[in-house]
């Protein structure tokens, strides 16, 4: 399992923003997918998580109501919908799958290398 986020960019406060991770070589129909973020001098932050199967979507606090994660098996991407963006929300963001839609970044087997957005006026 090789993982690609994409989608990142700079954008407007207010913005929206919407993330894939995909993955060219395995099907990601068998794994929950974590969506991470590291911010500038902070640690890594869980952001969403969602089952195998699209069924379950969980949200840290800090964006629940703006993102929503979602997913394409059939396009073997999972997304990551930013909407009402917050110069807070700049980060690097991360995806990682595993059996479980869990909040812990060792907690996943699999890991990307994750694709920058900036949130800016």
């Amino acid at each position: 399992v090789q993982l690609q986020a994409s989608g990142g960019g700079l954008v407007q406060p207010g913005g929206s923003l919407r993330l894939s991770c995909t993955d060219s070589g395995s099907s990601l129909a068998y794994y929950a997918i974590g969506w991470f973020r590291r911010a500038p001098g902070k640690g890594r932050e869980w952001v969403s998580a969602i089952s195998s199967s699209g069924g379950s979507q969980y949200y840290a606090y800090a964006v629940e109501g703006r993102f929503t994660i979602s997913r394409d098996n059939a396009k073997n991407t999972v997304y990551l919908q930013m909407n009402s963006l917050k110069p807070e929300d700049t980060a690097r963001y991360y995806c990682a799958a595993g059996d479980y839609p869990l909040e812990g970044w060792d907690q996943y087997d699999y890991r990307g290398q994750g694709t920058q957005v900036t949130v800016s006026s």
